[in-house]
């Protein structure tokens, strides 16, 4: 096998060995895709596979996490590397607009003396820049700060930027600790709305700043439309929709003869998610159950650690169909296996071109032989199992 790191590619970062974040880039796409299939028939076993859904290779990032070091006279705007800040204001990945916003971006923090954070020293107040590009062409950007210091300076020159990018949102995070988050728990909104127009088509979507969108704007416009579609091939009359963050799986399920209910433990993100389906702020395992009844089609879009004990439930349960969206074909297949269930349908949508990271949309049904033994409010569930 060649050197990969003698490789040259597009990216003169990874050329150069001064990022290697796409840790495959330089495997020909067609490859990494292949391997990527391989890799999800080895680890989840399906009755049938589909072929996986291929990303564009550059310009697929809708959002950028932008760690600010150097100096106020030159900032640099990308990745820490050794301790000290390697600009990437030209990475291939990102949206188009989110590479034009470098430049007003770095004139605005020294315009303003925003001082960059360093990691060495644990000195300085800006520690990063999150910038996320709506399907519109529109911007919402977010300031990390070690302290609220400089939230009245950010936001009196706010319509400078807005000037010179296409900005509806602008905010201020507070993150005082030294530790590796992306962000702090205190959000200060400045500008704008408070959403991000996130519409796919006619899914209305919003985003706020501390919530979560899929990262490829794209593949995710086909992971839904490829959910609904098999969603109406079952045809079912209620379908819940857990761990459900803006709304996208149920919104795009959503028809006028079914009962859609969207689960998400972020109030702020059902606010956000708003409108018909129905959503409910709540932990989704506890929430569930607490119903009467259980839906025709369970959805769920977990973290990477799966469902945890909800798997046990499901198995108890008399539901008898999931569609499962994972980020973690190990954690999901394990899930399934303790449900209860077999995967009838899968299929791989490359949310991460140039890394081992994709997305994986499951049909799972109840083996034979595993039929619900209690109804999911029984003593017996209700309290544990």
């Amino acid at each position: 096998m060649p050197d990969q790191s003698a490789l040259l590619t597009p990216c003169h970062y990874f050329n150069e060995g001064l990022c290697r974040s796409c840790t495959h880039l330089a495997t020909p796409y067609e490859e990494q895709l292949a391997q990527k299939q391989s890799f999800s028939e080895t680890i989840l076993e399906c009755d049938s596979w589909l072929p996986p859904v291929a990303s564009a290779e550059f310009g697929f990032r809708n959002k950028a996490k932008i760690i600010i070091a150097g100096t106020v006279a030159e900032p640099t705007l990308g990745i820490l590397r050794n301790g000290a800040g390697q600009d990437l204001r030209d990475c291939l990945l990102y949206n188009p607009i989110i590479t034009e916003a470098h430049e007003p971006l770095t004139e605005f923090i020294t315009r303003n003396k925003l001082t960059p954070y360093s990691v060495p020293e644990r000195t300085g107040e800006l520690k990063s820049i999150i910038v996320t590009a709506s399907p519109h062409g529109r911007l919402m950007v977010r300031f990390v700060l070690r302290s609220p210091d400089f939230v009245e300076r950010i936001s009196s020159d706010l319509d400078w930027l807005a000037e010179r990018l296409p900005l509806d949102v602008a905010s201020a995070n507070i993150l005082p600790e030294h530790v590796a988050l992306p962000e702090g728990p205190t959000e200060i909104h400045l500008f704008g709305d408070p959403l991000l127009d996130m519409s796919l088509g006619p899914l209305d979507l919003r985003l706020r700043p501390q919530g979560f969108f899929q990262t490829n704007t794209e593949i995710t416009r086909v992971l839904y439309a490829t959910a609904a579609a098999w969603a109406d091939e079952v045809d079912p009359s209620s379908i819940w929709d857990l761990y459900c963050g803006v709304g996208g799986f149920a919104k795009s399920m959503a028809a006028p003869w079914r009962t859609v209910t969207g689960v998400e433990l972020s109030e702020e993100a059902v606010i956000a998610a708003g409108g018909a389906p129905l959503f409910v702020a709540g932990d989704a395992g506890q929430w569930a159950r607490k119903q009467d009844a259980v839906p025709d089609l369970l959805v769920v879009n977990p973290p990477r650690r799966g469902i945890g004990n909800l798997a046990e439930w499901i198995r108890h349960s008399s539901i008898d169909r999931v569609l499962y969206s994972s980020c973690n074909l190990v954690s999901a297949a394990k899930d399934i296996e303790v449900m209860g269930f077999k995967a009838e349908r899968a299929q791989v949508f490359d949310m991460f071109p140039h890394t081992d990271h994709l997305e994986c949309l499951i049909m799972a049904v109840r083996e034979a032989g595993q039929q619900a033994s209690n109804h999911p409010n029984n003593s017996a569930t209700a309290n544990g199992f």
